[in-house]
């Protein structure tokens, strides 16, 4: 722009006026007219000039033998310098590298559905239900994997995060856990999403000895009860109004969990008892320890 400025000037325009004009600085105009082309710049492009009829004469030459030709030319710089001005300018090799596909290791195998749509079980940590939803914040999207007790109805485990990755799966597998004590032979049903099919999920199954067990591609019944929960939380919590931060509605998310849904929802499934309830009164002291 500052030819520009100049050639107006030379037109009579004052340098205030088009600098206001073109919302310009004046001192570095001033500057630039007193030294057009730095001494810095000029060397840059006698290089450039010369790489670029190197690079003319014998298109099939790389930036390393380009470098040999501007040496023998008289100019003096690095690989990495001439790399730098050959890559700004597209100034590559035709012969080139051949860009091989990305390979990435298949999943592990989905598992079997092993509870055919019986959401029930007999006692706790028998039958895991697990699931990812997401909600928008004005600082983006958080992601909630939680995981219910088909027993009781009770969220034994959960995760949240600003990502959805398969961690987020398996940090919610490790509360269950840890809350839960030996959770060996429950089944850990869930959707075929990429989240629960990732081998850190498989790994933790392994280590816990659980057994895997998964509904079929696009059929929500296939996971009603956690479809449920989410409709539950959904309405309570998540669309009561638009929130300002994610960690408002995380806080938000863990309040209603343990507090309302656990300890003041009471269910007609379970005899209108809340899910803590039915689990003091349905277990034996032992089992309530976990």
């Amino acid at each position: 722009m500052y030819p520009l400025v100049r050639e107006l000037a030379g037109d009579g325009i004052p340098v205030t006026v088009t600098c206001r004009v073109l919302k310009l600085a004046r001192q570095p105009y001033y500057r630039w007219l007193a030294d057009p082309v730095t001494d810095r710049e000029w060397n840059e492009a006698h290089l450039a000039n010369a790489l670029f009829d190197a690079h003319r004469a014998d298109p099939e030459f790389g930036y390393r033998f380009l470098a040999d030709e501007i040496g023998d030319a008289g100019f003096t710089a690095c690989e990495r310098t001439v790399w730098r001005r050959c890559s700004e300018n597209g100034w590559w090799s035709v012969f080139g590298k051949k860009k091989t596909a990305k390979r990435s290791k298949a999943g592990t195998p989905a598992h079997d559905d092993l509870v055919r749509r019986q959401f029930r079980a007999d006692g706790p940590n028998q039958l895991w239900l697990a699931d990812i939803t997401e909600h928008w914040t004005a600082e983006g999207k958080l992601y909630l994997c939680a995981i219910k007790d088909a027993f009781s109805n009770r969220i034994v485990g959960w995760a949240i995060a600003s990502r959805m990755k398969a961690r987020l799966v398996v940090a919610a597998i490790e509360m269950a856990v840890a809350r839960r004590g030996d959770v060996a032979g429950c089944i850990f049903h869930s959707d075929r999403g990429s989240q629960f099919r990732a081998r850190k999920v498989h790994r933790a199954l392994v280590r816990h000895h659980m057994a895997g067990s998964m509904g079929r591609v696009g059929t929500a019944a296939d996971n009603a009860a956690m479809e449920s929960f989410f409709a539950l939380l959904q309405k309570n919590v998540l669309d009561r109004h638009r929130w300002t931060s994610r960690d408002e509605l995380r806080i938000a998310i863990v309040t209603w969990i343990e507090r309302t849904y656990h300890r003041r929802r009471r269910q007609a499934s379970l005899g209108r008892l809340t899910p803590i309830e039915y689990e003091i009164i349905m277990t034996t002291p032992t089992a309530q320890a976990a």
